[in-house]
């Protein structure tokens, strides 16, 4: 978000392009995020395609797995995976809200930079 040397915010259609920009690269994160769980459940545990999109979606979203385990690589796959998953949502809801989060606090500071003068 560009800073005006005015003191005053960025219009609103510069935040929302923030916003799109910061929104496509969070679904981007989540495609690429969701591919890896596909392709892991597929190879390391022989899933179908339908199947090992249930399981990747499910632990993506912390629902949990939604198949039981057979092998032993299929189960470190989704203990990693799991982990992954939960620090890989916190990022993608930051990086998908900074927009938001980074207009309010500009607001706020220049509301108590005003009220010091």
């Amino acid at each position: 978000m560009k800073i005006f040397r005015n003191g005053r915010l960025a219009p609103p259609a510069n935040m929302y392009l923030h916003l799109i920009r910061n929104w496509f690269i969070g679904m981007s994160l989540i495609v690429a995020a969701l591919g890896t769980g596909m392709l892991g459940y597929h190879v390391f545990e022989g899933m179908s395609w339908i199947d090992s999109f249930l399981n990747a979606s499910m632990i993506l979203s912390g629902m949990g797995p939604a198949a039981t385990l057979v092998t032993s690589s299929g189960k470190l796959f989704a203990g990693v995976y799991a982990l992954f998953s939960g620090l890989a949502f916190i990022a993608i809801v930051v990086i998908m809200l900074s927009p938001v989060i980074h207009r309010f606090f500009r607001k706020i500071h220049m509301e108590s930079a005003a009220s010091k003068d």
